[in-house]
C-alpha cells in the first residue's frame, strides 16, 4: 500500500527503500519538502523519527541517510536470520492454504524477474513480507519490519551478483514447499540458509570475487 501524500515519514522511507535516497546521500528539508509536496514541518519531525531510529545520521550540521559497517552488517545478518527464520516456522504452523497459494504465485511470477536485480529485489521484499504476515504473529512482524528498514541502509543488493537470482528462486521454492508441508523445522533451518547463503554473496560480491550484474 502506498504512503499517503502528507505521510512524510513514510515517502522518505520508501524512497531510502527503492535506493532513490542512498547511503551517504545528504537529506535536506526544502529539497525533500519540494520532492514530496509537503510542507517543511512534517519533513522535520520525519527526519527526527528516522534519526532516532538511526536510519538518517549526522555529518556535522548536515543529515545523511545512515550506513552500515561490516560489523553492523554482520549483526544484522545475524537477527535478521534468526527472526525470519522463526517467521518461517511459525508460517507453516499457522499459513492458510490462500496464503500458500500466493506465495507460490509470488515464486513463479519472480522467476520472470531473473537477471534483473533491481525488479527481484523489490519482488524479494514483498516475498518475505507474505511470510511474515503467514506467521500471524503481530510482534513479530513488527520488530521485522524493523530489521527490513536497516537492510535499506544496504548500498547493493545480493541479487546483483551474477547467477544469485536463479539460486535465491530455488530457495524461495524450497522455503513454500516447506511451508506447504506444514513441516516447521524444514521451514525454519530452509530459510535461515537462504538469509546466511545471501550475506555471503553480499560479501563476496563487495569483495570483487564475484560479478556484478548492475
Amino acid at each position: 500500500m502506498k504512503p499517503a501524500p502528507t505521510d512524510a515519514y513514510a515517502l522518505i522511507l520508501e524512497a531510502i527503500d527503492m535506493g532513490m535516497f542512498k547511503p551517504g546521500d545528504r537529506l535536506v528539508e526544502s529539497d525533500l519538502a519540494e520532492r514530496f509536496g509537503v510542507s517543511r514541518t512534517p519533513i522535520r519531525e520525519a527526519l527526527q523519527r528516522l534519526e532516532t531510529q538511526s536510519l538518517v545520521a549526522r555529518d556535522g550540521r548536515s543529515l545523511i541517510v545512515a550506513s552500515l559497517d561490516h560489523n553492523q552488517r554482520a549483526e544484522l545478518y545475524v537477527v535478521r536470520a534468526e527472526l525470519e527464520g522463526l517467521a518461517a516456522s511459525l508460517a507453516a504452523r499457522h499459513a492458510t492454504p490462500e496464503e500458500v497459494t500466493v506465495l507460490r504465485g509470488m515464486v513463479e511470477h519472480d522467476r520472470a524477474l531473473i537477471g534483473r536485480p533491481d525488479l527481484m529485489a523489490r519482488a524479494n521484499r514483498r516475498f518475505h513480507k507474505q511470510i511474515h504476515l503467514a506467521s500471524h504473529n503481530r510482534f513479530l512482524v513488527q520488530q521485522l519490519d524493523l530489521v527490513h528498514r536497516s537492510m535499506a541502509l544496504m548500498a547493493t543488493t545480493s541479487l546483483a551478483a551474477e547467477g544469485r537470482g536463479e539460486v535465491a528462486i530455488a530457495e524461495h521454492e524450497a522455503i513454500v514447499a516447506a511451508i506447504e508441508a506444514g513441516d516447521a523445522r524444514a521451514a525454519h533451518d530452509a530459510l535461515k540458509a537462504h538469509i546466511s547463503k545471501a550475506f555471503m554473496t553480499r560479501l563476496r560480491l563487495e569483495s570483487g570475487e564475484v560479478e556484478s550484474i548492475l
